[in-house]
């Protein structure tokens, strides 16, 4: 594999891009309301779009698409063709609404509204960890949020039989840039499109790199759409190919001499390893794999943000280097213009418990995985300590250049921001400053059997029926059991763990439960909080909890979804008595609102849940929510990272009781069901959460 040329310019800052762009650019994509086209899948010898769809761990997405709005140019009654700056102002779906966005998501022309997070930090600080929580706190915001790893790619791409061949040109994929851009017009697009006929003429026999790739040899010329030509002419780099454009691409006709096609270096890398000697900087044909890697996966993150409908695109690699991070900016730039949003976070870990733990969770990763436990460490402290050599930490070329970054030191302990502009970049910065990484439970239950519930009326606040009142009874001894065998478990955990870990040992030492001891191993009992809702049947489910153990404290926040005109009505009356309403809503449940004064909807929940949500994430302690079904079914949806279809229609029954443990790697679930006969709760093994089997009203 060939290496990419070094650059011989310096590379130049958002601020020299912004000046050429104000300079050599009256309008910004060109003549009116015109886009290039959509990329299509690409075959690159690293993995089809199929591949690329098995590596993405984001959490699911619960935000329904907005409508593809193109760029207008705003007539000023001047003759100037330029396009006013929009303003980046706050998009939240259910709160907000405009012309171009009616669901009050980001639309897909306000480029400027959207972010791209650019991670950076050196292996094992819980880069992973940090966009897993973001992503899936964005996309239950409803703004389209999707992770993009560069280590995913690369385990695909050193392993898989398919030989990457680089760009004849530049060593990596070719886009049209923002200035290429710029300049298509309603001639140029007239030429592209009827050049189609020209195919069924006789023409020279060829090969065609689609963005510098040949295709697989297996596939024929069958196999692909018929393209549109542009030939532009021959290429600046070798006389002897063609540059042409294909469907919105660049492409380069080699011609056919009935010699295998070559790139002079080529070298298979089948089976690389992924041990240190791979990260090693000397290492100048893994250097250059990697490299490649991250800029396709760049592409394929501004693919999302402008032709996809993603507002916030998460580039997960280490970026450790200033060379790599200018060249981030430069092609984010050349692609989007100087209005997408891009900030930098890089994750620091300075406590060494932390930083132990971090490392021990690589054991059972992908790259370690069933090796030696001793042997692995080893050779992942060799990898990190490579890394280091060139290790540029976020600071003085940043704050220089005027760019956005955030530092996040041991997980929250410390977080430094710098020049935060837009909505979303505050609301991310907001959110990282309240999680950490402290083991506790997590509760969540509706309330006992009301008598509303027993005649089908939605709403309302009633109390609750005898067995709602046993179902209290109940809950409050289990809570006080399941709160003693807790701690039980982290003590004996932490007696396990060892320092170095010892042959057979994965399991990472906990360092926030290592810092509440007294120095002779023992542990001080965490908080136990309880939230209620401010209606009569969620506080009555809480009544038996001592408030000299549990802090109890009631939150509107945690109230039903407010049924507005239909409060106190049953399904079959809903059904009957508003027909309409009663489709409409059967529809789309997320988006509808109940009429009516006070009416509201799954978005009103989400919206008025944010704060609980956070201040879960931000408190250490465990805590117990009492909620209704409509709030179940949010709060799950959070934790679970559940899909948007999935969010209204969730399955929640009485009497169920709902645990979340956070964890490194995600959230450990557990689900119990209270059986009246033992006046117990047993615990379901294997629980799924499901869409419920017949329609809710609520």
């Amino acid at each position: 594999m060939s290496q990419r040329p070094a650059h011989s310019e310096p590379a130049q800052t958002e601020d020299d891009h912004a000046t050429q762009h104000r300079q050599s650019a009256p309008s910004k994509f060109g003549d009116d309301n015109l886009l290039p086209r959509p990329p299509v899948p690409r075959q690159n010898g690293l993995g089809t779009s199929s591949h690329r769809a098995c590596l993405s761990d984001t959490p699911a997405t619960t935000a329904p698409n907005s409508p593809k709005m193109p760029p207008r140019r705003q007539d000023s009654g001047l003759s100037s063709s330029s396009t006013r700056s929009r303003p980046t102002t706050l998009d939240i779906p259910g709160l907000t609404k405009s012309k171009v966005s009616p669901d009050g998501r980001i639309a897909q022309r306000d480029v400027g509204s959207k972010l791209v997070i650019v991670m950076v930090g050196l292996p094992a600080r819980g880069k992973s960890y940090v966009t897993k929580k973001m992503a899936r706190y964005l996309n239950w915001l409803q703004h389209d949020t999707k992770i993009f790893n560069v280590g995913e790619k690369r385990r695909v791409a050193t392993t898989a039989s398919a030989k990457p061949t680089p760009n004849a040109h530049s060593g990596e994929t070719s886009f049209p840039d923002f200035d290429q851009m710029r300049q298509i017009t309603p001639a140029s697009l007239d030429h592209m499109l009827n050049q189609r006929p020209l195919l069924d003429s006789p023409t020279p026999t060829a090969k065609v790199l689609v963005n510098g790739v040949l295709p697989s040899d297996h596939l024929g010329t069958g196999d692909l759409p018929p393209p549109a030509l542009d030939v532009l002419g021959p290429s600046d780099v070798d006389p002897g190919l063609q540059t042409c454009m294909v469907d919105g691409y660049y492409a380069t006709f080699v011609p056919d001499t009935g010699a295998p096609a070559t790139n002079g270096n080529e070298t298979s890398h089948d089976h690389m390893d992924h041990t240190a000697s791979f990260f090693d900087p000397d290492n100048t044909e893994a250097a250059g794999l990697r490299e490649q890697l991250a800029m396709e996966t760049l592409d394929e993150l501004l693919d999302f943000l402008l032709y996809q409908n993603g507002s916030v695109g998460i580039f997960d690699a280490t970026n450790s280097t200033l060379d790599r991070r200018k060249n981030i900016v430069n092609k984010i730039r050349q692609r989007a213009g100087p209005e997408l949003g891009v900030l930098f976070l890089e994750s620091q870990c300075l406590d060494d418990n932390l930083l132990e733990s971090n490392m021990r969770l690589k054991l059972s990763g992908p790259d370690y995985k069933d090796q030696d436990p001793v042997v692995a460490l080893a050779d992942f402290k060799k990898r990190v300590a490579l890394y280091e050599k060139a290790y540029i930490p976020l600071g003085e070329y940043e704050e220089k250049n005027d760019m956005s970054y955030v530092q996040m030191i041991d997980v929250g302990r410390k977080v430094v921001s710098h020049q935060i502009r837009g909505f979303l970049s505050a609301q991310t910065v907001y959110y990282l400053l309240n999680f950490n990484l402290s083991p506790r439970q997590i509760w969540i239950t509706r309330h006992g059997e009301s008598y509303d519930n027993l005649s089908g009326k939605i709403g309302g606040d009633s109390d609750l029926s005898p067995t709602g009142l046993a179902y209290a009874s109940a809950l409050t001894r289990f809570i006080q059991s399941e709160r003693k065998a807790w701690d039980i478990r982290q003590q004996d955990r932490a007696a396990s763990t060892h320092f170095p870990p010892q042959p057979g040992d994965t399991t990472p030492p906990n360092p926030e439960y290592i810092a509440q001891g007294d120095g002779d191993g023992g542990h001080t009992s965490k908080s136990f909080c309880v939230w209620t809702s401010m209606l009569k049947r969620s506080i009555q489910t809480a009544q038996y909890f001592d408030e000299d153990d549990f802090e109890i404290k009631q939150m509107r926040m945690l109230d039903e979804l407010n049924a507005g005109a239909m409060e106190g009505l049953t399904y079959d009356e809903i059904k009957t008595k508003h027909p309409a309403e009663y489709e409409i809503r059967t529809k789309d449940k997320l988006h509808y609102r109940y009429p009516g004064a006070g009416g509201e909807s799954y978005l009103d929940i989400i919206n008025r849940l944010r704060a609980v949500i956070v201040e879960v994430e931000r408190m250490t302690d465990h805590v117990l929510l009492v909620g209704h079904r409509s709030v179940a079914r949010v709060l799950l949806a959070y934790f679970k990272g559940l899909k948007r279809e999935e969010v209204a229609d969730l399955d929640v029954p009485l009497g169920t009781l709902y645990m979340m443990e956070p964890k490194p790697y995600g959230v450990d679930f557990k689900a119990y069901r209270y059986n009246p006969r033992t006046d117990w709760f047993d615990h379901v093994p294997d629980y799924q959460l499901r869409r419920a089997t017949i329609f809710t009203a609520v």
